[in-house]
């Protein structure tokens, strides 16, 4: 029988490397890939510009969606329709900064709900391990979230408390029981100097929020992990100093993954400018050499993946306080960008798109259990990507379609170009959302 649909590319990211292919879809699903010059028979055949290359869809495990309760900020459409636009075909919503946070059976509901029947890719969602809520979290877990996301210090939002290194002990003991995973914004605020901070000067910004804090913070993940036998994940890793710590915990067999953000890997403090609080985030854009050291550690393979932390807010939240950064809310909004942002400097530092396409959507969808996503195979979703590496963008924060016009990559010159992302066999567009909502665990 005809297949549906056949893609034909003459650069094509499978199984780790580039090559000619034909895939062929039925439905919803991958059913063949073959040689470019031997396709299967199709109903319909679309055939790749030379200047174009196939990737899977993207899987994003760190975006923030807020809605309900702070959709001015961001929504289940605007995000969902940005992710697409940049090549994301699957993300997981953070439990927090939405009203209320997903941390109750019913809270999870009520994202549920007010998501169903607005995305514009495939959603899952994490659940949140807050003070008191251990209970809560076996009812999450076998309501499909993905894991449990916690902080070791103050979140920034009121409704979402932090865990104390006994009240993370408890914690890490519940998801290890559940075999759930645990993902912890790792900074110990006993070493924040918020006399450090200095108005309009990044550098004080900088200085306030140390490295030591990270490597403290995830020194204490690791430690709880391997006590309770458990599932760590650290989010956004800005600290390079840390990698040695988490190279030798990985060794000696606990289980414990980290992701960075394409922001981390792109901007340096040498080059923030005064008053430029767009680029805050937490923990901070650190020097050139971090950076570096940021990429090494990708390359060798002791940083698992590049997810977005995509954290928007309304322009005003951004340009609180004139400019300062003791003010501004913090994070970055990039759930577009990140593809060209990555391939940029990946690029430049020798990398190919096959890496690309491991950090970016392979990684994350097996650290989470999505079997079928991030990858070009017979019998993954049929999530992929025409994606043009040579042809650039400057970015223009009015043609995003992140809610809010505000970017810290406004301006900048990135490499690659998304020209149509497909969802599960069927192109992305404006006629109306497709996407579902995930669960843990569904095949």
């Amino acid at each position: 029988m005809a297949a549906d649909l056949v893609i034909r590319a003459r650069r094509a990211v499978v199984d780790g490397d580039e090559s000619a292919a034909s895939v062929a879809v039925e439905g919803e699903r991958i059913t063949a890939v073959t040689s470019y010059d031997d396709p299967p028979t199709a109903a319909r055949t679309v055939t790749l510009d030379d200047d174009e290359v196939l990737l899977p869809g993207l899987v994003d495990t760190h975006v923030h969606v807020n809605e309900p309760g702070r959709t001015e900020w961001e929504g289940f459409a605007s995000a969902t329709r940005a992710a697409a636009a940049g090549g994301v075909t699957t993300i997981v919503d953070m439990p927090l900064n939405s009203i209320p946070p997903t941390t109750t059976l019913a809270a999870l509901d009520e994202k549920r709900r007010v998501a169903e029947g607005q995305v514009h890719v495939d959603v899952g969602f994490w659940g949140g391990a807050v003070p008191g809520n251990v209970p809560d979290l076996g009812p999450l877990h076998e309501a499909g979230v993905f894991g449990f996301k916690c902080f070791l210090l103050d979140s920034g939002v009121e409704e979402f408390g932090h865990l104390a290194p006994e009240e993370l002990a408890l914690a890490m003991k519940e998801t290890a029981r559940l075999g759930a995973l645990m993902i912890v914004h790792a900074e110990d605020g006993h070493l924040l100097d918020e006399s450090a901070l200095d108005g309009s000067h990044y550098e004080g910004f900088l200085a306030s929020r140390p490295k030591a804090a990270e490597d403290s913070a995830i020194a204490l993940v690791i430690e709880r992990a391997r006590d309770a036998g458990g599932r760590a994940h650290v989010v956004h890793l800005s600290s390079a100093d840390a990698v040695p710590a988490l190279r030798a915990a990985r060794a000696a067999g606990v289980d414990v993954s980290v992701e960075t953000c394409p922001h981390y890997l792109t901007f340096d403090a040498e080059h923030i400018a005064d008053g430029a609080t767009e680029l805050k985030c937490c923990p901070p854009i650190r020097e050139a050499a971090n950076r570096e050291a940021l990429w090494a550690a990708l390359a060798e393979g002791d940083i698992d993946m590049v997810v977005s932390d995509h954290s928007p807010c309304t322009a005003d939240l951004k340009a609180r306080g004139g400019g300062d950064f003791g003010e501004a809310w913090g994070g970055i909004a990039s759930v577009q960008l990140g593809l060209p942002a990555v391939w940029t400097g990946a690029r430049q530092r020798g990398h190919t798109l096959a890496d690309v396409v491991s950090w970016m959507a392979t990684a994350p969808a097996d650290r989470v259990g999505l079997s079928r996503k991030g990858r070009i195979e017979v019998g993954a979703d049929a999530d992929l990507v025409r994606f043009a590496p040579e042809e650039e963008l400057t970015v223009d924060v009015e043609k995003l379609h992140h809610r809010n016009p505000v970017s810290a990559y406004a301006g900048r010159r990135l490499s690659g170009v998304v020209r149509e992302t497909w969802l599960r066999g069927v192109p992305v567009s404006d006629d109306g959302p497709r996407g579902r909502l995930l669960r843990r665990g569904e095949r």
